[in-house]
């Protein structure tokens, strides 16, 4: 059973194991029907919410259960608290359901090293033990922790179900919309002022793979997933051909706002700290216990994107109008100081 069908990556998902010889039977779940194909993959709807999700598991009896369902940006759930519903509530209720089942032996949970915060301070390397360490958390990076939390607390209850969890770096590829790519994809790109923060990235392909991995064999336990290598901010905007914009801070007001008024970018608060600080995580038990090696290093998955989106024509009429409008109004703001 994946929980989470609507969106992109759900929606794939269901269909790669719908193909898998391996899998005799997929149910795709979500409050909405799915846009994407899900190829053989059965469809029910249920919101996680509530406790439809109980009856689903009850009805088809599924042995493995594969938490999509955990959304990293307030604008996919028409705000933040919707965002925080979905992500916390979904899960206990989801949580629950699985408790309840006398089918369910194995659970999968597609989190997010955005568990580990974004700050100065920040590790070089974040390990999968160095959560309860983590720094202070707000937003989605806290829904993140709260979910894991719950999740282990699943675990202990249910020694007999097997849990993995995959904290994905970005997911970025030709095909996948995310708050990063759009970001990149700006025409101009603001960046903050004497910062060039370091990140890593996961091409789409290389995460529903470790998804599949963790869903047809077992492997328990709690694993970073990332490409190899890391880029910079400067580095990335070069390679998408874009143009630089420096600016005192993305968590300006004004910055924020015009964004967010001319459509271009929506950047919350997790997602400012992040391009302002970026993130390491260690992927060692990845390559060792998992036993999974990215397709794609950090760099190659990130020109995968930037190919894409220069082959769809990006720098359409309205979004540089968009931006040109934008600059002039920092410039004439920045101007009256």
């Amino acid at each position: 059973m994946v929980v989470g069908v609507a969106r992109y990556l759900g929606a794939r998902l269901a269909r790669l194991l719908s193909e898998d010889p391996t899998v005799g039977r997929v149910i795709g779940v979500d409050v909405v029907p799915p846009t994407e194909d899900i190829g053989a993959a059965e469809f029910a709807e249920a919101d996680i919410t509530t406790s439809a999700v109980n009856r689903v598991i009850a009805r088809y009896g599924p042995d493995t259960v594969v938490h999509m369902n955990i959304l990293a940006t307030r604008s996919d759930a028409g705000g933040r608290a919707p965002q925080k519903e979905i992500n916390v509530i979904g899960t206990m209720q989801l949580l629950a359901a699985c408790q309840r089942s006398d089918t369910v032996s194995k659970l999968i949970v597609k989190s997010s090293t955005a568990v580990y915060g974004a700050h100065p301070a920040a590790p070089a390397l974040f390990a999968e033990d160095m959560v309860q360490g983590a720094l202070t958390r707000r937003g989605y990076e806290k829904d993140a922790g709260e979910v894991e939390a719950y999740v282990r607390g699943f675990s202990r209850r249910r020694p007999d179900v097997a849990v993995t969890i995959l904290r994905l770096a970005n997911v970025i590829g030709p095909t996948i919309r995310t708050a990063l790519s759009e970001y990149f994809a700006l025409p101009i790109v603001p960046v903050v002022l004497g910062r060039d923060p370091r990140f890593q990235l996961v091409h789409e392909d290389d995460c529903l793979d470790v998804l599949r991995l963790a869903t047809v064999e077992d492997h328990p336990g709690i694993f970073n997933v990332a490409g190899d290598g890391f880029m910079v901010v400067s580095q990335a905007v070069r390679r998408a051909g874009r143009i630089p914009m420096p600016v005192p801070s993305l968590g300006a007001p004004f910055v924020g706002g015009l964004l967010r008024r001319t459509g271009i970018a929506d950047l919350d608060s997790v997602q400012v700290r992040f391009l302002t600080y970026g993130r390491g995580v260690d992927t060692t038990r990845m390559s060792h216990e998992l036993g999974f090696t990215p397709r794609y290093g950090t760099v190659d998955a990130f020109d995968a994107f930037a190919q894409a989106r220069a082959q769809g024509g990006l720098l359409d009429r309205e979004r540089v109008t968009a931006v040109e409008g934008m600059l002039q109004s920092l410039i004439s703001r920045n101007g009256t100081r």
